[in-house]
């Protein structure tokens, strides 16, 4: 079955409110909605969102990747050779990650469409119902503290608080939050490679003396300080994930040898798709480490096919979702649907839009 279209369009989206972490405040995302035709007429939809900061990506270069390389990769292949196709985007192109994951998000789309199978069934099926977290950005700390409590009331009992940028700061807000919610909510810290390794020691320790009940901290470090991530692990108690330091299943492979995580943040725009996600949560399976999936500030498109991944994968443990509920309507029918930290995945096949 042949692959006989593959194109791609822009828009943007509004969030509902500024999302601000260490690394940029956005009160908008562009995206990049991928469509891919099979010559029998079945469609299959990805995206991508340009997150300059984090892979390097613009939304023009999104673009001219999918137009180039990836469509060049893709166009006259046989999709039920999914694997071959997918190794061969991988090869068309360097980087452009985001541009893979979107092209790779809609060829999967499209080949559970034609086996009439929702995306977590093809990939061999765990569940269908999720749990998220939900992030709380880096701001001042009394409207940390108010929002926290707008979003427990709204049934989160797990909070990703976002710090990274002011250590006396970051050590009040992570105070505000933890008073606005009491002991029984879980709190995750998301320092976005805002400190450095000593700093990051001093830090934890300090909240490990006041017993704040952090359930773990992401990213403390700048993604290419594997030594510091590595100081920080051996130096504290409290669980340390990586996510900027973590691209590929080599970098994973790495972090593992060299001991410097407990747990790794899966993102498809970081990897380059479901393929290459999947990789990662094996290796890291075999090593005895869980995982996280995540996402950018992404379209409810791609992080709905991050959700299918993580139904479908026992190592992925940790959800992170929460993306589409900062955007206003995106007018997209179908995906993941939330009831507040609830998601639950379609049956409809692919991932789940009309």
């Amino acid at each position: 079955m042949k692959i006989i279209n593959l194109g791609c369009k822009r828009r943007s989206v509004q969030l509902k409110q500024p999302f601000k972490t260490s690394l940029r405040s956005v009160t908008k995302i562009d995206v990049v909605d991928v469509h891919v035709e099979l010559e029998n007429g079945v469609t299959g939809v990805g995206s991508a969102a340009s997150t300059w900061q984090i892979t390097g990506e613009s939304l023009e270069g999104i673009m001219t990747a999918v137009n180039g390389p990836l469509k060049e990769a893709a166009l006259n292949k046989d999709i039920l050779f999914l694997n071959k196709v997918n190794m061969e985007l991988e090869k068309s192109c360097a980087g452009n990650t985001s541009a893979k994951a979107a092209v790779d998000i809609a060829l999967h789309d499209a080949y559970c469409k034609l086996f009439n199978l929702p995306l977590y069934a093809l990939l061999g099926g765990y569940t269908n119902k999720l749990e998220t977290d939900m992030t709380i950005s880096i701001d001042d700390p009394q409207l940390m503290y108010q929002s926290a409590r707008e979003k427990v009331a709204e049934g989160f009992n797990v909070l990703k608080i976002k710090v990274g940028n002011d250590e006396r700061l970051d050590l009040l807000r992570i105070e505000k939050v933890r008073e606005a919610v009491g002991d029984d909510v879980l709190l995750r810290l998301d320092a976005n490679q805002g400190w450095i390794s000593k700093q990051a020691v001093h830090i934890i320790q300090f909240m490990e003396r006041e017993k704040w009940g952090i359930e773990l901290v992401e990213q403390p470090v700048p993604a290419n300080d594997l030594e510091g991530l590595k100081f920080v692990r051996d130096h504290v108690s409290t669980p340390i994930m990586a996510d900027e330091s973590v691209f590929t299943p080599r970098d994973a492979s790495r972090l593992v040898q060299l001991g410097a995580v407990d747990l790794i943040n899966i993102k498809l725009m970081k990897c380059g798709g479901i393929r290459r996600a999947w990789q990662i949560a094996d290796m890291c399976e075999a090593a005895g480490i869980q995982c996280m999936i995540g996402s950018m500030m992404e379209s409810v498109v791609s992080v709905t096919a991050a959700s299918h991944l993580a139904a479908a994968h026992p190592n992925i443990t940790y959800y992170d979702l929460d993306a589409p509920i900062w955007m206003t309507d995106e007018n997209m029918k179908g995906g993941m649907q939330f009831e507040g930290n609830k998601i639950r995945l379609s049956d409809d096949p692919g991932i789940g839009f009309n």
